[in-house]
């Protein structure tokens, strides 16, 4: 068993019931203060951050034997780089100083401890390259039947995890305003395009991977070690601006509609804290071909919810999904991004596209769950939504429980500003 694991510790700090970082979760991030504006790598522990690079300062990761440059630094990437058993060994190290059984580093808390609410939570990673794939079966069978009622599902979709590339300049942190975007719509029963801010503003409920190991340019991920190149995980926003992708992407796919902003949460989640959530993933028909062929479980069982609140309070929860429901899994995706030669970089982010189920308040977009506007969601004041409004906030959660254990992801948040006209 993983030592940070263990569901029987407990921690010093405390720890409220409900909170996504009890001491077996110890996800990684990057914050400042206005006493100290310098970025450092922190980990999060009930509602409070602890300042690594104060950690090494204090003599307290001595063991780990790492440069404090590691620490104080802007991004994850030089973590990342040392290998997932240095940050294993970190992370154990981390809970073994947190257990309310170690007195070693309690006294010194008031160094290392921040409350939450009273940083700044930056983007942990330098994304060089992002790759939003398209792999929940009920997502594409829902789109795919608005446009193409007769033929829902693409002849290659069950064969491959379909993917594009996105744009990694316009990925921010939560809390980070999204400005609705302007483009080309072609108006319905119109012969002519239009320029104009997009009038179906949408979210898109995914997560997202964070590449930690490379590969060499020509030489392919294998499936069976496609996890050793996963880090952890983020919560994922990938804004689409409906209107102007349905005008725009034939034949070459998403573009402006999806390239103004994506909004990641501010802690990544090692694929260690999740073992205890692992299950089986949807049967796969037909059987895909050799290269994606996994065995044992690579699905990870994450309850995920969205929540919009206007300007005014109001708000709702619009939808309540599941990661498990992905047809195509993380590690497939990435052994097939990289089977033609494919290079992936530390901090390659790839979004597992929209996470839609079954049921109906289960879709993961307004697009699927109004569909198309014709049924419009409503808040608590009564107000109505087709499409996310200007003054919106949009909140992504994501956790997985198990046995009193809750490891979550915080929240990848965003407010919807007007147009610049």
């Amino acid at each position: 068993m993983i030592k940070a694991n263990d569901p029987t510790r407990k921690s010093w700090v405390e720890v409220p019931a409900d909170s996504d970082f009890p001491i077996q979760n110890l996800p990684f991030g990057v914050f400042r203060t206005k006493s100290n504006p310098t970025p450092r790598l922190c980990t999060a522990i009930g509602e409070n951050v602890v300042d690594l690079a104060m950690l090494n300062y204090l003599d307290l990761l001595d063991e780990l034997e790492l440069d404090n440059e590691v620490f104080s630094n802007r991004y994850l990437n030089d973590l990342m780089a040392l290998g997932k058993p240095v940050a294993r060994r970190l992370r154990d190290r981390l809970a073994e100083l947190l257990d309310e059984r170690n007195d070693e580093a309690k006294d010194l808390a008031w160094h290392f401890l921040h409350p939450m609410d009273k940083v700044e939570l930056l983007l942990p990673v330098h994304v060089g390259d992002y790759t939003d794939f398209y792999s929940s079966l009920e997502h594409a069978t829902n789109v795919g039947s608005m446009f193409r009622p007769d033929n829902p599902l693409l002849p290659n979709w069950k064969h491959l995890p379909v993917g594009y590339h996105g744009r990694a300049s316009s990925i921010v942190a939560s809390g980070t305003p999204i400005v609705r975007p302007n483009g080309q719509t072609l108006p319905q029963g119109s012969e002519q395009p239009v320029f104009g801010p997009t009038k179906l503003m949408d979210f898109e409920l995914e997560m997202a991977f964070v590449v930690g190991k490379p590969n060499p340019l020509g030489k392919p991920i294998p499936i069976e070690n496609a996890e050793e190149h996963i880090f952890g995980l983020m919560l994922f926003n990938d804004w689409s601006a409906r209107d102007i992708q349905s005008w725009e992407y034939v034949p070459l796919g998403p573009f402006l509609a999806k390239n103004f902003a994506s909004t990641a949460s501010p802690w990544v989640v090692m694929l260690d804290a999740l073992e205890p959530f692992r299950t089986a993933g949807p049967s796969q028909d037909p059987t895909p071909l050799p290269y994606l062929k996994t065995t044992g479980e690579h699905s990870f069982d994450l309850h995920l919810e969205v929540e919009i609140r206007a300007e005014n309070g109001a708000s709702a929860v619009v939808s309540r999904s599941n990661f498990k429901y992905m047809y195509w899994n993380m590690a497939q995706q990435l052994a097939h991004h990289t089977v033609n030669g494919c290079n992936m970089n530390i901090g390659d982010l790839c979004g597992s596209g929209t996470i839609s189920g079954p049921t109906p308040d289960s879709y993961g977009s307004m697009l699927e769950l109004t569909w198309r506007g014709s049924k419009p969601l409503q808040l608590s004041d009564g107000s109505e939504r087709k499409f996310i409004n200007d003054g919106d906030t949009v909140t992504l959660r994501g956790w997985g429980e198990k046995d009193g254990i809750r490891i979550g992801f915080g929240e990848a948040a965003g407010k919807v500003l007007p147009a610049i006209i």
